[in-house]
């Protein structure tokens, strides 16, 4: 879904342009995170399989843990994607709202 916005920029000039999210990924990174995203779900899987088996609670929070980070570490490099693509064509348009947006997820994902 594309939202077109108007931007007035310091100098007068005026700035029309589209966030048609998908555009600036590059196909590569968003099957990487696909796969990540993926293995953290058969990771999260194999957790509630030990927990249904009744294994030991140790085991089951460190697993745990390791799909927790593996998450984590996958928002991370959403960020930092989203950073690269999004936010530097948002501060080159003066896009405010799109980088409000991006704090706001910053303190959801934190």
């Amino acid at each position: 879904m594309s939202e077109v916005h108007t931007h007035t920029l310091d100098d007068g000039t005026v700035i029309t342009h589209s966030h048609d999210h998908g555009h600036t990924h590059d196909p590569k990174e968003v099957r990487a995170i696909v796969n990540r995203l993926a293995k953290a779900i058969g990771h999260l899987e194999s957790v509630k399989h030990m927990v249904e088996d009744g294994r030991d609670c140790t085991e089951v929070l460190i697993q745990l843990a390791a799909v927790k980070a593996a998450i984590g570490n996958t928002g991370k490099l959403i960020l930092k994607q989203h950073i690269s693509h999004c936010i530097v064509d948002a501060v080159e348009t003066g896009d405010d709202e799109a980088i409000e947006k991006l704090n706001q997820a910053i303190d959801r994902l934190i």
